[in-house]
């Protein structure tokens, strides 16, 4: 009697990955402010989205009624090489802190770019290929966009031009390799190669860069070249609902083990990873359905939560990009060229702004040693260097932890690890050696960064 074949995964596994992303903004009251051109201060329609972005993806930026997308057979296919991605109970750093309470991750280091980048990477890069473009622009911080994109990019035989934060050029160089090896250009910003480049080095001559730069540079390429499309890794919506698949599959997974998480805990930097996590456990905060704690967690030496503003502000340094509502620290401002990566972004997503606004989201912020003290303390007993940006999550998931040890209740946390830290040796070997160091503004360098927010009424 011939045996029925069996897949590589099982058929629970394949009913954790969705078939469907969630717009969490088709839940939400208070709906997030809209994009606005920066020429006119109109909301952006969809026709002048497009002129930036994929059409497909312009639709979805500005779609806040449709409560879910489906995802089309190709990605889903896609997926399949690394999702669901894990969720695992960290049994031995419980162990290690003497708390009664039970901690799991969601592992979304489990790819070849090392990071959850590649959910919205393979996404944006099908809707460029649908579409018949030759090519896309981007910018990366850390370099985990950058290398997701890239191998997006590949598979669809798309041409990939990277414009990367200049002190992580200089601090990943094997980060930009693999991005080179996948066929990407990459270059350091803010370069000489565009005219806002050139602007930014002539004002900031020695800069290190930051996201804001390298971001009016990928946008100027890509609308300067025919055939091209600007693609963005974090802060818009779209890539919010794109990685909304880490959050289904966690809220799944829960489900099947019949564990109801007390608090979920992410890093933010653009919103990305956090706002994908939450999506589903937001949703029924917001539907009334359920409760959960949710904290968002920052750097201390860049706090858009935390300490910044909640105003219209331009996505980028270069002023090119649409204006959003958000939590900011002005598009000026350039972050210390400390190890918070990719969370290094003066701005936070509209949902995630607008949620934080109304109270669904705590923010804390936490500098730099502390995070490495929980990062290295992480790996010893767990068994998996994370990434920087993800042990700003750990620093708080061991602190809630530990408070749980002294009122001895056993709560449930869950907190993002986003990726893997083996392109940030840099930064454990400062660690290591002892010299590594905090920086937090003062009032008066974030002044500096709010006097350029320009001043929209609406």
């Amino acid at each position: 009697m011939a045996t029925e074949k069996i897949p590589y995964k099982t058929y629970l596994e394949e009913k954790e990955m969705p078939e469907k992303w969630y717009n969490v903004r088709a839940d939400m009251r208070n709906k997030p402010a809209p994009l606005l051109n920066p020429g006119t201060l109109q909301p952006m329609t969809v026709e002048e989205l497009s002129a930036v972005f994929c059409e497909d993806l312009a639709k979805q930026e500005l779609d806040d009624v449709t409560p879910y997308f489906d995802i089309p057979d190709e990605i889903r296919d896609f997926y399949k090489m690394y999702r669901p991605s894990p969720l695992v109970r960290a049994y031995f750093l419980e162990k290690a802190l003497g708390t009664p309470a039970h901690i799991y991750y969601k592992f979304e280091g489990n790819n070849t770019s090392g990071s959850h980048k590649l959910n919205s990477a393979i996404a944006q890069a099908y809707y460029a290929k649908k579409q018949g473009l030759k090519g896309v622009t981007t910018e990366t911080g850390a370099g985990q966009w950058g290398t997701a994109l890239s191998m997006a990019c590949s598979y669809f035989d798309l041409d990939c031009k990277v414009y990367m934060v200049k002190v992580s050029y200089e601090q990943k160089p094997f980060r930009r390799e693999v991005m080179r090896t996948y066929g990407a250009a990459v270059t350091p910003s803010p370069s000489m190669e565009t005219n806002i480049g050139r602007k930014i080095n002539e004002e900031f001559p020695g800069t290190g860069g930051s996201l804001g730069c390298a971001i009016s540079e990928a946008v100027e390429k890509a609308v300067s070249s025919e055939g091209y499309r600007y693609v963005l890794g974090s802060v818009l919506s779209q890539v919010l609902l794109h990685q909304s698949v880490i959050g289904l599959e966690t809220k799944a997974a829960f489900d099947k083990i019949g564990v109801k998480p007390d608090m979920i805990i992410g890093c933010a930097g653009g919103g990305s990873n956090l706002g994908g996590l939450i999506a589903p456990f937001v949703g029924e905060k917001l539907r009334g359905e359920n409760d959960y704690r949710i904290i968002a967690v920052e750097p201390a030496s860049c706090p858009s939560l935390t300490r910044g503003k909640y105003v219209y502000d331009f996505c980028d340094t270069g002023m090119v990009c649409p204006l959003a509502k958000m939590y900011t620290l002005g598009h000026d401002f350039i972050p210390s060229p400390n190890h918070a990566g990719g969370l290094r972004y003066h701005g936070m997503s509209s949902v995630i702004s607008q949620l934080y606004e109304d109270g669904y989201v705590e923010a804390r912020s936490v500098e730099q040693t502390n995070v490495f003290d929980a990062a290295v303390q992480f790996a010893r007993v767990e068994g998996i260097l994370p990434a920087p940006e993800s042990s700003h999550a750990i620093r708080v998931a061991i602190d809630e932890a530990l408070k749980c040890k002294e009122t001895g209740e056993a709560k449930n946390i869950v907190f993002g690890l986003t990726g893997t830290g083996y392109f940030d040796l840099v930064a454990y070997q400062k660690y290591n050696d002892g010299v590594m160091s905090d920086y937090i503004p003062t009032d008066a360098d974030l002044e500096k960064g709010f006097a350029t927010i320009p001043q929209v009424n609406l």
